[in-house]
C-alpha cells in the first residue's frame, strides 16, 4: 500500500488518480448498499470488490463435508461456551466487502454482542472456506488477502474431493499476512489456532463414522 501511494503521489496526474478513484468507490458503496438491499435469506450472494456473486448449488461431497464439519464446530463451541458459529448464510462485513463464508466462529468478545436482529457480522475469528470450481480462486487470492489484513486469526480452505485441509493463521494478532500451518489430510489431526482445544481427526469431515466418535468425545 505504500509503494502504491507513493507511486500515485509521484505521478503529475496525482489529483485526477485520487479524485476518479474517491468517484468509484462512491459507486461502489452505492452499489454495495443495494446489494445488501436485495440480497435475502433464500440467495447465497456475496459482494466482492464492487461486484455482485450469485453461488450455484454444490456438489453433494462439498455439502456433506460441510455439515460434518459444522456439526463439530457448534457443538464443541457451544459445551464450551466459547462463543458463536456461523453456517452458509452468515454475512460477514469488511471495510470494502461483504462475504458469507462456508463456516466461521466469533470468540465471545464479539459474539456477546450479537442480538437476534444481527445480520451483518463482524471480522470473525476462524473462517473455513471449502472450494468449488467457481469460487477457488477467489477463495485463495481475494479473500485470503482480505481476511488476513481484516485479522481474521484462522483461515481453513477445504478441498472436499483431494480430502485435504489447508490451513493459515496469522504468527501474531498485529500480522495482516498469513503463513501456512500445513496441509492435513485423513489419518492426521489439525489443532485449531484460534478456537481453544478445538482438535480433531481430518476424517471426521469425510467420515460419517469418525465424526460421530468425534461428536461424542466433545462430552467425556
Amino acid at each position: 500500500m505504500t509503494d502504491l501511494l507513493a507511486a500515485v503521489m509521484n505521478d503529475p496526474n496525482a489529483p485526477g488518480i485520487i479524485e476518479a478513484a474517491v468517484a468509484a468507490m462512491t459507486d461502489e458503496q452505492r452499489r454495495r448498499a443495494e446489494f445488501r438491499e436485495w440480497v435475502t435469506e433464500e440467495v447465497k450472494a456475496e459482494f466482492i470488490n464492487g461486484e455482485v456473486m450469485l453461488h450455484s448449488p454444490v456438489k453433494r461431497r462439498h455439502l456433506v463435508a460441510s455439515s460434518r464439519l459444522y456439526r463439530l464446530l457448534s457443538v464443541y463451541v457451544d459445551v464450551h461456551k466459547l462463543g458463536a458459529t456461523g453456517h452458509e448464510k452468515a454475512m460477514v462485513s469488511l471495510s470494502r466487502n461483504d462475504y458469507e463464508p462456508d463456516m466461521c466462529f466469533w470468540a465471545s468478545a464479539k459474539a456477546d454482542l450479537f442480538d437476534d436482529d444481527t445480520m451483518l457480522h463482524p471480522v470473525p475469528d476462524f473462517v473455513v472456506e471449502i472450494l468449488s470450481k467457481r469460487t477457488a480462486k477467489i477463495d485463495r487470492t481475494i479473500k485470503f488477502q482480505d481476511y488476513a489484513q481484516h485479522g481474521v486469526r484462522e483461515y481453513w480452505i477445504i478441498d472436499a474431493q483431494k480430502q485435504i485441509v489447508e490451513q493459515y493463521g496469522l504468527l501474531i494478532e498485529t500480522d495482516r499476512a498469513y503463513i501456512p500451518y500445513g496441509k492435513f489430510s485423513p489419518g492426521e489431526d489439525i489443532v485449531s489456532i484460534a478456537i481453544p482445544g478445538f482438535t480433531i481427526p481430518v476424517a471426521a469431515i469425510f467420515d460419517e463414522q469418525t465424526n460421530l466418535q468425534t461428536l461424542q468425545g466433545f462430552f467425556k
